[in-house]
């Protein structure tokens, strides 16, 4: 949902930090009504939105050192989206947030452009991130939802069976791709540390909490 917020200003209360504790919580509450109030705002801009699936809660990984407190972030050119909650909420952290597209992420940590990112554990694992990052931090800090979406224009096109047949496959996309996160999730940590990376996974959330609470 990063940059929908464009479309959709709504959807960025999905971006406040901390917004969600868990998976089954997050989950849970996208299939019930507020996440289908958020996708209906979607059809007045020309777009179906079809289901939540996700990236899941991000994290922070970087080259220089461990990050175990807020403190530890200061100055860090730490990649984000081009997304205001999320460039603000690292600035209240102390860093010096760096938008850019992930196309450019892996050359620009290889290059020392900036120190480091934050994203899923299932991007971590697709993209190899030990190849480029030494430490990981699991802070959770934000929760990334997904949405499976279509233009309105084809979709006013499909008949009525056609149209059930392709919610039944959104259904069966946001069911495959949430068994993929979770399942990085169970498996990840072990692979960041047979690939070499130094992994703190025991963070105090409440102190990283405590200074975006502003945001």
């Amino acid at each position: 949902t990063g940059p929908v917020g464009g479309f959709v200003p709504e959807t960025y209360v999905l971006d406040l930090p901390f917004l969600f504790k868990s998976y089954d919580s997050a989950r849970a509450i996208l299939d019930g009504p507020i996440g289908q109030e958020l996708l209906d705002k979607f059809e007045p801009q020309g777009i179906m939105a079809l289901g939540w699936g996700e990236n899941g809660f991000r994290h922070i990984t970087n080259s220089r050192k461990p990050i175990v407190l807020p403190s530890d972030l200061q100055d860090m050119k730490i990649r984000t989206m081009e997304n205001d909650i999320h460039l603000k909420s690292f600035q209240a952290a102390g860093s010096a947030p760096t938008p850019m597209s992930w196309t450019e992420v892996i050359t620009a940590l290889q290059q020392g452009t900036i120190d480091g990112q934050e994203t899923p554990m299932s991007i971590f694992i697709a993209n190899r991130i030990w190849e480029v990052q030494k430490y990981a931090t699991l802070t959770g800090h934000f929760y990334s939802p997904a949405i499976i979406m279509m233009s309105k224009i084809h979709w006013d096109g499909l008949s009525e069976e056609e149209q059930g047949w392709v919610r039944e496959a959104a259904k069966a996309g946001v069911e495959a791709n949430r068994a993929y996160v979770s399942k990085n999730e169970v498996e990840g940590l072990a692979t960041l540390r047979e690939n070499g990376m130094e992994v703190v996974d025991s963070v105090d959330q409440e102190a990283f909490a405590e200074v975006v609470a502003p945001v």
